[in-house]
């Protein structure tokens, strides 16, 4: 197979960290991988796996430039005979939609997000990541999204979710050293306090001011945790200035740290005792809360969206209504206080739960068998 799969960037994200995922497949599966991409900070993990980077100034919403990107979409096609265009983000979706119409390659699409539609004309920009010959939903969520938004029949409709690379993700191949790395390089001068993990770039949905106030909300404890919100700012440099002053003026300045990106998770994770994904607005998957599970890492995530189906509430970790503080903080206390056997039984349900359902392997064999499915369904 000659897969290209089209993604804006190749940063820090769900869907940039899948797109490595399927292009390892394609070429383990003796294909080839290629990415149209700007490109970014894992266009080396992409070489590493075998994949073939172009780059298109695919993350511009210009007319113009979707144009030009069809065109020159039509010449790689051609020149390097691709049989599926899987695009992964709309404005690129649809210059990919518009060359495989123009030429014999399929289209695929991965719907990662609920892309809210606020209009009619937003939803027709929407519209193109229904327009695959399959459309892949990355959760069960997603997926009921889709049929509400787009009506696309069950034929064409199939549920991947995101998986967490098992390797990776296993404290058993986190070395000592890595996690001492990471708590120099953060600068965490109190060793023995809980470190509660926020993982996620800095942007109001994500749930960083809620963190911040539950923080500040616990009850007195014998050692006061401190918090980790693990992110870039992305240019929101106003909202990460927000973020200080709210902890100055809640007066738990010293115990929130902002450390920026982290491109070692697994060793964020170990350094980590609780780890919060308190989104205000649903999450299409959750990747985040099923790499800490896979960790043995315990969870407390909001309670909607793609969240729903990674954390279950009580066994493998907690869920919360998304935006009580109030809920969020006696979470994170209920968490703190659990006993040693208590958290070992609730670590290993959610490891298990997490291998069981939610591993990069099982996302990769179920995206090749879906583009066994075009190729051999349309000769």
């Amino acid at each position: 197979m000659i897969i290209l799969q089209v993604i804006p960037e190749l940063e820090a994200g769900g869907a940039e960290r899948t797109t490595l995922e399927v292009a390892e497949a394609v070429v383990e599966a003796g294909g080839r991988a290629l990415v149209v991409s700007e490109g970014g900070r894992l266009e080396p993990e992409l070489a590493a796996v075998g994949g073939e980077l172009i780059r298109l100034p695919v993350a511009s919403k210009n007319p113009l430039t979707l144009w030009s990107n069809m065109r020159a979409l039509i010449e790689i096609i051609r020149r390097e005979r691709v049989q599926i265009v899987h695009a992964r983000s709309r404005a690129p979706a649809w210059s990919a939609k518009w060359a495989c119409d123009r030429t014999e390659a399929h289209f695929v699409t991965t719907y990662h997000g609920t892309y809210n539609a606020r209009s009619g004309l937003k939803r027709r920009y929407n519209s193109v990541m229904a327009a695959g010959e399959r459309v892949i939903a990355n959760s069960s969520f997603i997926a009921d999204h889709v049929r509400r938004e787009h009506g696309v029949p069950e034929d064409r409709l199939v549920v991947i979710p995101r998986g967490v690379d098992l390797d990776r993700f296993d404290m058993a191949a986190v070395p000592a050293s890595r996690v001492e790395a990471l708590f120099r390089a953060w600068r965490l001068d109190v060793a023995e306090a809980p470190r509660l993990l926020l993982p996620g770039r800095l942007t109001g949905w994500k749930g960083q001011r809620e963190a911040i106030r539950a923080l500040a909300a616990l009850p007195a404890m014998e050692s006061a945790p401190h918090l980790l919100l693990v992110g870039d700012a992305q240019g929101r440099e106003a909202y990460a200035a927000e973020l200080d002053e709210l902890a100055r003026a809640l007066d738990v300045a010293d115990r929130v740290h902002r450390v920026g990106h982290c491109s070692d998770m697994p060793a964020a994770f170990a350094l980590s005792d609780l780890v919060l994904t308190p989104s205000v607005e649903p999450e299409a998957f959750g990747r985040t809360a099923a790499e800490a599970g896979a960790m043995g890492r315990l969870v407390i995530a909001a309670d909607h969206g793609g969240a729903r189906e990674v954390v279950r509430d009580g066994e493998t970790g907690w869920r919360v209504r998304p935006g009580d503080v109030d809920a969020l903080s006696a979470a994170i206390a209920t968490a703190l206080s659990l006993g040693a056997e208590q958290r070992a039984d609730m670590v290993m349900a959610a490891r298990d739960y997490i291998t069981t359902h939610f591993s990069a392997r099982a996302l990769q064999a179920s995206t090749l068998r879906v583009y066994h499915e075009v190729l051999n369904s349309h000769p």
